[in-house]
């Protein structure tokens, strides 16, 4: 019987808030404005700057941001909209709540991100069978690898519609030298971002979310995240302010406030350090794990800079005795936290049901998923922290592997 790693259990991913964050938020609770004000503007205006992005809007997550870019453009009943089996459920929900339809297309094997050559054939299929027009692609930047941003932009211009690229974990990562969020020099078509500040992001707000692109769009998406009220309607309260605003839009109540923004302001600041120790401990798992044949570490191709949101670690199933479930109970068990993602959309039931699904309809997610592991990496882990992750994992491989290296028992 082997003993816990570690007398306290590590967490898959709690945030990091210091004195800075804290101060920010009090100054706001001791000002005239703690719902959406200046300090979502500045957020704003920083994270726009930071990215390269043309144009920036705070909400209350990156469900929002999603939801209101579909709507900008206007995706409604009778459209359809192509995205990722492998990704968290709300990135379809929000195609399902316009009344469009969501189109499945499998991933690529090695980043598992979306296939931008299987999106060549659902388009053209789509085209052939001429309902539910597609409006738009919806690639995911999984764990934080950027997507084929030039071959999705390449498919969005030669069928003429929009590009909404889900960073819900790409927040830092660079395509080519632009950082994920900026608008491509290239885009004849609208291109949006939307980005994630949920408590385990690389920058949290606690909860909240950003979207970026044209300019025009995002003040289009603006008048709909405030219940479809006039723009700037919160300065209705301000001296220079009026009472009187005009509602032109059904919208929705997805704004930011400015407690929220506060904290974004200071973690915005911090970001590139947060980042290098993400980086720093990406390089240490994989160093530690590139030379055993039963696990697989994560892809990264030239060209890229990855935000390492996530480190998806998978195992090579036919050389563990175990399965993955298995693998993730007996690092519980060494007190290391783990996590899986994700569990595929049309696993689900809500999809299996409304469209037929089948496990095998789309095989690489399918396969892929049954031997993700989600390591714990955030900025902070300690370096005994890191290497009793890396203990562990080797552990269970010299345990439940007939060739890997053995170790001493813990």
């Amino acid at each position: 019987m082997f003993h816990p790693i570690r007398s306290q259990f590590l967490p898959f991913s709690p945030p990091l808030i210091g004195e800075e964050e804290i101060a920010e938020v009090v100054d706001t609770l001791r000002s005239d404005w703690i719902t959406t004000g200046p300090k979502v503007k500045r957020f704003e205006q920083e994270f726009a700057t930071f990215t390269g992005a043309s144009a920036a809007l705070a909400v209350n997550s990156c469900t929002a941001a999603l939801h209101l870019a579909l709507v900008a453009l206007g995706v409604g009943p009778g459209d359809a909209v192509i995205t990722t089996p492998l990704t968290f459920c709300s990135g379809v929900h929000v195609i399902e709540q316009t009344g469009a339809r969501p189109i499945l297309v499998d991933v690529e094997p090695d980043t598992l991100n979306i296939d931008p050559r299987k999106v060549r054939v659902a388009l053209e299929r789509a085209a052939r069978h001429g309902k539910n027009p597609v409006k738009a692609i919806m690639p995911v930047h999984l764990y934080g690898h950027p997507c084929d941003s030039d071959a999705l932009l390449q498919l969005a211009q030669e069928f003429g519609i929009a590009v909404i690229e889900d960073a819900a974990h790409g927040l830092w990562a660079k395509y080519k030298g632009r950082t994920v969020g900026a608008l491509p020099a290239s885009a004849t078509v609208p291109v949006f971002t939307a980005f994630s500040f949920y408590a385990t992001k690389n920058l949290t707000t606690a909860e909240g979310g950003m979207l970026t692109g044209p300019p025009d769009l995002i003040e289009e998406a603006r008048v709909w995240s405030v219940h479809g009220m006039g723009r700037d309607a919160w300065r209705r309260y301000e001296c220079e302010g009026a009472w009187f605003y005009e509602v032109v839009r059904p919208g929705f109540k997805y704004n930011l406030s400015d407690v929220h923004a506060a904290l974004g302001l200071q973690q915005l600041r911090k970001l590139p350090e947060f980042q290098r120790r993400r980086r720093e401990i990406a390089e240490t798992y994989t160093n530690a794990f590139s030379g055993l044949e039963e696990l697989e570490t994560p892809a990264q191709r030239p060209g890229i800079e990855h935000a390492w949101h996530i480190y998806p670690l998978r195992l090579h199933a036919d050389r563990f005795s175990i399965d993955r479930n298995q693998f993730i109970e007996e690092l519980n068990a060494r007190n290391i936290g783990a996590s899986v993602h994700f569990i595929p959309i049309h696993l689900h039931r809500y999809y299996r049901e409304k469209y037929g699904f089948k496990p095998d309809d789309f095989p690489i997610a399918y396969r892929e998923y049954r031997r993700l592991v989600s390591l714990p990496i955030y900025p902070r882990m300690s370096g005994d922290d890191v290497e009793d992750v890396i203990r562990a994992v080797l552990a269970i491989a010299a345990e439940h592997c007939a060739s890997a290296v053995p170790l001493v028992a813990c």
